[in-house]
């Protein structure tokens, strides 16, 4: 047998495909429906994204002869690969308690680390030596996130450590956005961050001053916003110490950039590459010497934003995912925050998983192996351009308003981000944007059976009394959810819990569709749930439900049902429940003409009607 085969004539058989012809077929299956807004993606950030590409959607991108390593650097600051540092977070009150957790960690594959000290720890040689005892400096990085410690840290580490590779997350800026005011002024701020870049000017391979982009991203920001507002923030302080007598290279070169990455995957990607070649252009507006120093470095923390209290352990899923954008976008370093770090101290289980979820994506999947793995894709390309575009324009907005201390004072930025998070919870709120869990698809069983801190459900207070402006406050989107559930778990603590029976009728498609819904929707209030297979009469149905003492009665079951269903149903329990019908039939109207008021369905708001069903059974 002749094994030689003629691999140029496999596909001979399947001509070319023009983008036309694809067209034409796409029309023909719409039926007359309209293309832009079946098929065309109208993104939160300004733009819009169709619903293919192809190679020539890449003609008109500037930057496609870019290569890694190279100014503007969209596709990575090293040449080679992708390696990315595994960083985890150690709390230093004690240091030789951090000392000995940082020592354990890397012994399991972290090659990163961060010690969290607050202000009142009394920095000296002694804390500092403790805390870097015995780890292997030469193969970590380390970072401090020391506040106003942050000069001494500096100082301290330049006697004994020039070659030490990290960072100290300095950032007045950050405190300013959070708090309405500098710690003092804004002149002792500026001068101190200026004396910190100077100290560190002997430590080669340190970072010692922090553009947080985090923070919007957790006050909800999209990614456009995030990103320019970050941009604003770095050319800030740039501008602020190349007027105290510091060289361009010298503040570039040691400014790193903090970002958070959410759950839109493909979108996250795109903001890292676009990133960094935005800043590149910032950097060299400022005339430096050596375009090395436009390379942003960047480290990137899971989004706070999504998670949960309730089914925590879908957060591993939200992380995993993340942590994948993060490394695909080409971030120097990486935390994944565990599981279970907003509503509890993260465990040794918790910051386990987080690990070895960066450790199996190193080891496993080899996106280390290889500089900007994204490249050539006609999707993320063009959505990185498309970010680049509308971030530039918003940058520029900032810039004329006098940059990013001016326009935090005019409330600029506070405005952008509130549209940007009232939008957010308005999805999330209709549930056109899933939080899994949370706000569809509830684990029935699960409740909160003893009090907690509430305050994991409210939105972050700053950490001073505000003396200038209305600072940002850092929020998840799911605390509105959280409380309205955690509200009837208390409520259940001390009273039987609620219930809302399924009254299910007729077609059995249409009641197990109904009933399905209708149980996700009440659920996710913490309201008991009794779902049934059907019932063959009004006076069964009725029975069962007097029996199972609920305090709401669902009507589930096809639309022309109900007109003949509903009445009867209602008629036998008005007086004992709040009746309710799952849909949004054409009799509506007659049923509400004989007292029937509830209706649930796809396009109500499924927060607002919870607290009304809230208020109605007295929780």
């Amino acid at each position: 047998m002749d094994k030689e085969v003629n691999y140029t004539r496999l596909f001979d058989e399947f001509a070319p495909v023009s983008t036309e012809q694809w067209e034409e077929v796409i029309k023909k299956d719409l039926k007359g429906a309209d293309y832009n807004k079946k098929l065309v993606w109208r993104t939160t950030e300004g733009f819009a994204v169709k619903p293919y590409y192809r190679q020539e959607d890449l003609k008109n991108l500037t930057f496609m002869d870019s290569v890694p390593g190279d100014f503007p650097f969209l596709r990575g600051t090293k040449t080679q690969d992708n390696n990315w540092r595994i960083r985890q977070d150690i709390c230093a009150g004690d240091a030789k308690e951090a000392n000995a957790k940082a020592k354990e960690v890397c012994a399991k594959g972290v090659d990163s680390v961060s010690f969290n000290i607050n202000d009142e720890t009394k920095i000296d040689h002694e804390f500092v030596s403790q805390l870097l005892a015995d780890l292997e400096l030469e193969k970590i990085e380390v970072n401090f996130d020391a506040g106003h410690n942050s000069k001494e840290i500096v100082e301290i580490l330049v006697e004994s450590n020039s070659k030490l590779e990290g960072s100290v997350n300095f950032n007045p800026l950050t405190r300013l956005t959070l708090n309405g005011s500098f710690c003092k002024s804004a002149d002792h701020s500026f001068d101190r961050a200026k004396d910190i870049v100077l100290a560190a000017k002997e430590l080669e391979n340190f970072r010692s001053l922090s553009v947080n982009g985090d923070v919007f991203h957790n006050s909800g920001a999209n990614v456009v916003q995030e990103l320019a507002f970050s941009l604003s923030m770095g050319a800030e302080y740039m501008a602020q110490l190349t007027d105290r007598g510091l060289k361009s290279d010298t503040i570039a070169s040691n400014m790193k950039f903090n970002f958070s990455i959410g759950a839109n995957y493909f979108m996250e990607i795109a903001k890292l590459r676009a990133a960094r070649l935005l800043w590149s252009k910032v950097v060299e507006s400022f005339e430096v010497e050596d375009l090395a120093n436009a390379a942003m470095l960047t480290h990137s923390t899971t989004s706070r934003w999504n998670k949960t209290v309730y089914d925590p352990y879908v957060n591993m899923l939200r992380t995993t995912t993340e942590a994948m954008s993060a490394i695909i976008g080409g971030t120097n370093s990486l935390t994944v925050d565990a599981f279970n770090k907003t509503f509890d101290k993260p465990t040794d289980f918790g910051n386990r998983i987080a690990r070895n979820q960066q450790i199996l994506l190193k080891e496993e999947t080899y996106l280390d192996k290889i500089a900007d793995p994204s490249a050539g894709s006609y999707y993320i390309e063009n959505l990185t351009n498309s970010i680049i575009d509308e971030t530039w324009k918003l940058f520029l907005e900032l810039e004329d308003k006098g940059g990013y201390i001016k326009a935090l004072e005019q409330g600029f930025i506070q405005q952008q981000i509130k549209e940007s998070a009232d939008k957010k919870n308005e999805l999330l709120a209709q549930r056109r944007e899933i939080l899994l869990g949370t706000n569809q698809y509830p684990n029935f069983d699960e409740k909160i059976s003893e009090p907690i801190d509430e305050k994991i459900f409210k939105a972050e207070e700053p950490l001073t009394d505000n003396k200038g402006f209305t600072p940002l406050r850092p929020y998840r989107g799911a605390q509105a959810f959280e409380s309205l559930r955690y509200k009837t778990d208390k409520y259940a603590m001390q009273n039987d819990r609620p219930k809302a029976f399924m009254i299910t009728m007729g077609s059995l498609a249409m009641r197990r569709a109904r009933a399905q819904f209708a149980s996700n929707f009440f659920a996710c209030a913490g309201i008991e749930v009794i779902d049934n297979n059907g019932f063959k009469s009004v006076e069964e149905a009725v029975g069962a439900f007097r029996a199972s003492k609920s305090q709401i009665a669902v009507i589930c079951g096809a639309d022309d049902d109900y007109a003949t269903i509903a009445p009867e149903v209602f008629n036998a329990i008005k007086d004992e429940a709040i009746t309710v019908v799952a849909g949004a039939p054409a009799c509506a109207d007659e049923l509400k003409s004989i007292g029937i008021e509830n209706f649930i369905h796809v396009k109500v708001n499924v927060l607002e009607e919870l607290k009304r069903y809230q208020k109605e059974l007295g929780i």
